[in-house]
């Protein structure tokens, strides 16, 4: 099948007013979420971890990765019915939508390996340049901007700047939190891609606040005055200057 028709697909199940309950953790707690998805994570750490582990219990199909995927078998159980492992190339075959969950330091070689196969995907792209840590690439993030970095290791994707803009612990305690939930912005020059993150945003306990294009990226990157932030939708768009 086409993948700009799986991308259309998708966007059109996430909206659907169809819905289901599936139970969470806890007595009687439990999530509606949109039409499942299939999700591919490239990673399996602790945001790879965490965000999946959200997704699965909302009752999306997810399928995290790694060059030893038999060395997941623990970590997948532990997430439910919805999860499975994989290697990076059968996660991006799998999921209709890709969460990168990495080091930016291996987005080059994601770029060399798996460009091709990104093509049209939908991706959520969560990573962070550090300086100790990524190297060169983060030399390029400090030059450019990570909007613009991101878009040139994954150019033939779908990008869409999403949970990079806070520490996993920050999503692990505040998914579904009781009255105003935790704004998580992101930005994407593809509207429908937008929009199909933003329901998993949804879906994984958030309240989801479009900047812009990708380039508004840089504004919730980290080191940024929109980075590391607990904040409400309103709230967040106002630290942001993001017109409701």
């Amino acid at each position: 099948m086409h993948s700009k028709f799986l991308t259309r697909h998708l966007i059109l199940a996430l909206a659907a007013g169809a819905t289901f309950a599936v139970a969470l953790c806890g007595p009687g707690w439990a999530q509606t979420a949109s039409a499942p998805a299939r999700i591919g994570i490239i990673g399996a750490g602790n945001i790879g971890g965490t965000l999946g582990g959200l997704w699965a219990k909302a009752g999306h199909a997810v399928m995290l990765s790694s060059r030893h995927p038999k060395e997941l078998k623990n970590l997948v159980e532990g997430l439910g019915p919805n999860a499975r492992a994989g290697t990076p190339a059968e996660a991006i075959a799998f999921g209709e939508v890709v969460l990168i969950a990495v080091p930016y330091k291996a987005y080059p070689q994601i770029a060399q390996d798996h460009g091709a196969a990104l093509k049209n995907k939908i991706v959520i792209d969560a990573g962070n340049a550090t300086q100790a840590r990524d190297g060169e690439v983060y030399g390029e993030v400090q030059a450019r901007g990570i909007a613009a970095v991101s878009a040139k290791y994954l150019d033939k994707a779908l990008i869409v700047r999403a949970f990079n803009a806070a520490n996993y612990k920050v999503f692990a305690k505040n998914a579904h939190r009781e009255g105003a939930q935790m704004a998580i912005p992101l930005a994407g020059d593809d509207p429908q891609a937008v929009a199909a993150v933003s329901k998993l945003v949804t879906d994984a306990g958030f309240d989801p606040v479009v900047v812009g294009s990708l380039q508004k990226a840089d504004s919730f990157a980290m080191g940024s005055a929109g980075f590391g932030l607990e904040l409400t939708a309103p709230d967040m768009r106002a630290r942001l200057g993001v017109t409701p």
